[in-house]
């Protein structure tokens, strides 16, 4: 008879042993984590800054850094739109196609003083979107003139009514819109509404949900989610279109909400902005970009309206759209185009001034070429980060010979861009990293001496009202205040 011995060994392995283990299994995930993430970030992205900011934020911040940078730093915009343009029988034309793609396309050709055909010729390369004849422009000053043409419109729309929106407030004047708006699609009419996902946070119960009720179609642009994670502060469309009938549009940088009511003067919040209504043949490129984003938003493929081509003025136009995908850097490419050729003067209103180093650069060689370059600002701003940051790097434009100026209070909200009361810019995008860089926004550039002279009559009024900042007024800033605006400025791309 056989005696069987079985030894069991039982190794107790200390507390501090097992802490070690999972340890160096945490660090090792870790170390993966921040290889994936960081090498990620080195590349694709686009700015050496943002690469470097996110690098740094996924080495130093253990799990949380290459967290964050899954959730905000991926731009998932230009993967999104290659798959929508993978699956539909159609091309994404407008807002998400490369100038590479229609290189060889020939643009009408249209006739353009002979000291702008510099421009025409840059904005022909980087948009690949023609000149059109034939259009009129009317500003629009401030909610008090823009919402009641904008309501006229809605309500005399017969076939088709495109709005788009960053922030539509449901207050006294959103609630306003959405009843036309809801009348418009009772009597038949093909109404389609864009709310930015993020903007329309800005007020409770939402838009959307409000003409969603009505049976007005909408659609969200990346709403912010959590399954799967989408929660985009960055890659917001900021774009503002309203187009009836394919015959009168209107853009600028005015959202929908009591805020534009400028002459409200009890409301604390309260801002001014232009603006702009808009006839003529540019109209189609208009609606083509909301059309793109609609496709973008839902998938959907709309047609144009089938409206005729009507020459309501003399001016030359075409959009020009930016956004963080194959559309990058056009806006920039044209803004530093057009200060270069300018010959004696540059007129610049924006709430948010962060410019590119280029960009910074055209228009200290302007200044030094004798062109007159002024910046027209908003002495208060509903962002003070932006503020402080800007007035941070304002000494490098006054020791040059550029003018600075600060707007009276409430915050001025205006966008335009000048030169030499012959060419202007509108439209919804600021000169900050973020219009430029991590929104989509939407352009008009126009070439019409009546038309741009009027524009300047406004902007040089603002100049009457406003005060100058001279380089001795930054220089001797308090040493704290230097501070706090120089610790803003170092998070430039970011703002």
């Amino acid at each position: 008879m056989e005696t069987e011995f079985y030894c069991i060994i039982v190794v107790d392995l200390e507390p501090g042993l097992h802490m070690d283990i999972l340890n160096g299994i945490l660090i090792t995930i870790n170390i993966l984590l921040v290889m994936v993430t960081a090498g990620h970030a080195l590349l694709y992205k686009r700015d050496s800054r943002a690469a470097l900011g996110w690098i740094s934020v996924c080495v130093i911040f253990p799990f949380a850094g290459p967290f964050m940078y899954f959730l905000f730093g991926i731009n998932r915009v230009q993967t999104r739109a290659k798959k929508l343009q993978r699956r539909l029988p159609f091309a994404l034309e407008l807002g998400y196609k490369s100038s590479e793609e229609g290189s060889n396309t020939a643009l009408p050709s249209v006739h353009i003083a002979p000291e702008f055909s510099d421009i025409a010729r840059v904005s022909d390369t980087v948009t690949m979107r023609p000149l059109v004849e034939g259009n009129h422009i009317e500003l629009l000053q401030n909610g008090e003139q823009a919402y009641p043409a904008m309501l006229e419109a809605i309500e005399g729309a017969r076939k088709s009514l495109f709005l788009a929106t960053y922030i539509f407030d449901t207050d006294d004047t959103g609630r306003t819109f959405i009843e036309a708006l809801s009348r418009a699609t009772g009597r038949g009419v093909d109404v389609r509404v864009i709310i930015d996902g993020f903007g329309e946070l800005y007020s409770f119960p939402r838009a959307g949900t409000l003409l969603k009720k009505r049976g007005v179609r909408i659609a969200r642009f990346i709403p912010p989610r959590l399954f799967p994670p989408m929660l985009h502060i960055n890659l917001r469309n900021h774009r503002k279109i309203l187009v009836a009938d394919g015959l009168i549009g209107f853009t600028g940088g005015m959202n929908i909400g009591d805020r534009h009511l400028a002459n409200n003067l009890d409301n604390p919040s309260r801002v001014e902005d232009l603006h702009f209504r808009i006839t003529g043949p540019v109209i189609s490129q208009v609606e083509q970009v909301f059309l793109e984003d609609w496709r973008f938003c839902t998938g959907e493929h709309a047609q144009q309206a089938s409206a005729p081509v009507v020459h309501s003025g003399n001016a030359i136009c075409r959009t020009i759209v930016e956004g963080p995908n194959e559309d990058l850097d056009k806006l920039s490419t044209i803004l530093v185009g057009a200060v270069s050729v300018a010959r004696y003067r540059v007129l610049i209103m924006t709430p948010y001034f962060l410019p590119s180093r280029e960009l910074i650069a055209a228009m200290q060689t302007a200044a030094l070429r004798g062109v007159e370059v002024d910046i027209i600002l908003p002495g208060k701003n509903n962002l003070p980060f932006v503020h402080w940051a800007s007035r941070n790097m304002l000494w490098e434009l006054l020791q040059r010979g550029i003018r600075v100026y600060y707007q009276p209070p409430p915050f001025v909200h205006t966008k335009l861009f000048i030169v030499d009361d012959q060419y202007a810019q509108i439209g919804s995008a600021n000169m900050d990293p973020r219009s430029l860089r991590l929104n989509f926004e939407m352009a008009m550039e126009i070439y019409d001496g009546e038309v741009v002279a009027g524009f300047a009559a406004h902007a040089l009024e603002k100049i009457e009202q406003s005060q100058e900042i001279s380089l001795n007024d930054v220089d001797t800033r308090p040493l704290f205040v230097r501070i706090r605006d120089a610790l803003s400025w170092l998070f430039t791309p970011y703002l």
